[in-house]
């Protein structure tokens, strides 16, 4: 194989975003570049939300910022970062919806192109006709949940013997467990409370988080625990309806909205948190899940997503029904039962260690396969 192969990752987000893509896209690049293979890569992001810190890229990852804003400029920049930095090995095409460019590159540079499956994008057909024909025309498919790729391969015919299971990961030196934050336990007036956290886009096209259906279990809830108290963390253009169906449901003095949450003090968040809740319906794995898993905070995934693989099928924390309350409501008492602060076994599965092992083992196959020996 030669020595430093170049990836090219095209990626709606990375580094200087904010999000579960912008997270994995970030230990991707990690992975890639540590050994034995120990890849160049070049991304290329449609967005970027703030200015990068200096040191915030790994030694050899460049990331192309005059790409974000999207459209042609995205394409122009795609087209550059190909061209430059020596011949491309691999083309990893970081949203289904990137695929056009992706398939543009690979008739430019004749290397693989293998896309990475999220989540819901990837359960249908896309309208456009476009991507559907390009989602055909693919190498590799890497998707982080198996209920993912299943659902891709049901539409496109992708074989599978030219896919892979990628989950996410956890850094389990970050997120760890730890006492409750008393300045911000002070601050909510969280004293003496059960808290049921949930931390989530709030986005009026992203109405499959669970929130709806924990607003209802609460209700039941809280006439047996009135101590219960459901904090929801993130914003966006859903948070109006959310706000307005707690206080029809009478849980205005129950329900605090946070708003956005810096990074920095995730980790304080989730140990507010005697649960976290996310009982959805679109999830494509959920890093949030084992965030807060890491922190020893006990969780309810959901049986209608991906997220029960983020708990192994039950193994690592609840499972719930979004279709009935009851199941929402149970799995909410069942988690509140389990022991906080402490990780569950089995969480291992998800480390940033294993992540980069099944990253290296992988890169290693695609460039096998081109002929990069």
């Amino acid at each position: 194989m030669n020595s430093s192969p170049r990836v090219l990752l095209l990626a709606t987000e990375a580094y200087g975003c904010r999000g579960g893509i912008a997270t994995f896209n970030r230990n991707l690049c990690q992975a890639l570049t540590a050994a034995p293979v120990a890849a160049r890569v070049t991304v290329v992001p449609r967005r970027l939300d703030e200015a990068l810190a200096e040191g915030a890229l790994p030694p050899a990852v460049t990331q192309m910022t005059a790409a974000t804003g999207g459209g042609l400029r995205f394409w122009v920049e795609a087209i550059r970062a190909a061209r430059r930095g020596g011949p491309v090995d691999l083309i990893l095409c970081g949203h289904l919806y990137l695929l056009p460019t992706a398939v543009l590159l690979r008739a430019l540079t004749r290397a693989p192109m293998a896309v990475v499956l999220y989540g819901i994008e990837a359960w249908q057909p896309p309208r456009r006709r476009l991507l559907r024909g390009c989602a055909r025309r693919l190498d590799h498919a890497i998707a982080i949940s198996t209920l993912t790729l299943e659902r891709f391969a049901a539409w496109s015919g992708h074989p599978s013997s030219r896919s892979t299971v990628l989950p996410c990961a956890v850094d389990l030196s970050r997120f760890t467990p730890g006492p409750r934050p008393a300045e911000r336990v002070a601050a909510l007036g969280l004293q003496g409370r059960r808290v049921l956290l949930t931390l989530a886009r709030l986005d009026a096209s992203e109405r499959y988080k669970g929130i709806d259906e924990v607003l209802d279990a609460l209700v039941a809830l809280r006439a047996g625990s009135p101590d219960l108290v459901y904090l929801v963390a993130g914003d966006g253009s859903d948070r109006p309806r959310l706000e307005d169906r707690a206080r029809q449901l009478g849980l205005q003095d129950a329900v605090r909205f946070l708003g956005y949450v810096p990074e920095a003090d995730k980790v304080d968040l989730y140990r507010l948190a005697d649960a976290f809740v996310m009982p959805g319906r679109g999830e494509g794995f959920g890093i949030v899940y084992l965030e807060a898993m890491a922190c020893g905070i006990p969780v309810v995934a959901s049986r209608a997503d991906a997220s029960q693989e983020a708990v192994r099928g039950g193994l690592l924390g609840e499972l719930a029904d979004p279709a009935d309350t009851a199941s929402v409501r149970e799995a909410i008492r069942r988690a509140l039962a389990r022991p906080r602060g402490v990780r569950p076994d089995g969480l291992e599965v998800f480390t940033l260690s294993a992540f980069t092992e099944r990253v290296q083992a992988l890169l290693a196959a695609l460039l096998k396969g081109a002929g990069q020996d």
